[in-house]
C-alpha cells in the first residue's frame, strides 16, 4: 500500500464538490426554464378554453358562463 502525500484526499474532493455545484446550478437553470414553460402552457391552455366558450353558439350555462368570466378576468389581469 503507498502512502498519499497529505491534502491529496481533500483535494479530491474540492474536485467533486465542485462538480457537483456546477451540476445543481444547471439543474436549477434548467429547472427556471421548465417553470417559464409551464406558465406559458397553463396560459395557452386557458386561452383555448377561452377560445371555444366564446365560439360557442348556443346560450352558455350558468357554470360556463363563470368559467368564461373567470378565464378573462385572469387574462387580462396578466
Amino acid at each position: 500500500m503507498t502512502d498519499r502525500p497529505p491534502g491529496v484526499k481533500s483535494a479530491k474532493a474540492n474536485g467533486k464538490k465542485r462538480k457537483a455545484e456546477e451540476r445543481l446550478s444547471e439543474f436549477a437553470g434548467m429547472w427556471s426554464i421548465r417553470k417559464e414553460d409551464m406558465a406559458i402552457k397553463e396560459r395557452l391552455s386557458k386561452m383555448k378554453l377561452l377560445d371555444r366558450l366564446l365560439a360557442k353558439v348556443e346560450p352558455l350555462d350558468e357554470y360556463e358562463e363563470t368559467l368564461k368570466q373567470k378565464l378573462i378576468n385572469e387574462l387580462v389581469s396578466n
